[in-house]
């Protein structure tokens, strides 16, 4: 019976914009943890030193984080975005630019490791579905012939010229990873820490 109840509540359209959101924070906290786990998985153990309870507790925590700040993102973003069109009657597209904002100010707003990574990861999206659209609409003309090759020379040029010049200027986990490749190559004593291994161990 209270199945049957709940199911029937979840049929109401004049309730869908609540559900909406409701949903809305439950997908935000399960596609958070999809993303961050794995992630957090593999950056942990290929370059974070300390025991294994120490790695497990920061995957942990920052599973948790993203998956907490992505959650309460989407809740604040759809509930916002629900009460601006019942405000106004209808929805706009600067409703959702707007309940947007809000929601990246007060959710994403604290500069940590992990909002920093999101925000970088929209930010490249942004940069290029911006490029999209200017040439959809006329506002910069179709290239005559793929820019992305020019593009990728660049972005490579500068990423490395930040790394051996300017490293500090790098988030620390890009810092990791670069270190690991362009550095750590440098450095060998014999065979197992050439081929097997990337460091000799402490007993070496």
């Amino acid at each position: 019976a209270l199945l049957r109840a709940a199911n029937a509540l979840l049929q109401q359209r004049r309730y869908h914009a609540a559900l909406a959101v409701i949903k809305g924070f439950r997908n935000g906290a399960v596609y958070g943890a999809k993303i961050r786990a794995p992630h957090a998985l593999v950056m942990t153990f290929l370059f974070k030193s300390g025991s294994l309870r120490e790695k497990l507790k920061s995957i942990a925590q920052a599973t948790y984080a993203h998956s907490r700040n992505l959650a309460y993102f989407v809740f604040t973003y759809k509930g916002l975005l629900a009460a601006q069109s019942r405000l106004q009657g209808k929805r706009i597209p600067f409703h959702s630019f707007l309940a947007a904002c809000i929601g990246g100010w007060l959710v994403f707003g604290d500069n940590n490791p992990i909002n920093s990574q999101i925000i970088m990861y929209l930010l490249s999206r942004i940069l290029f579905g911006l490029a999209r659209l200017a040439v959809e609409k006329g506002c910069i003309p179709q290239p005559r012939q793929d820019p992305f090759p020019l593009l990728a020379a660049l972005v490579w040029g500068t990423v490395l010229w930040l790394f051996e010049y300017h490293r500090e200027t790098l988030q620390p986990s890009l810092q990791s990873s670069m270190t690991y490749l362009y550095e750590d190559s440098e450095v060998w004593h014999d065979l197992s820490d050439f081929l097997l291994y990337n460091k000799r161990t402490a007993s070496k």
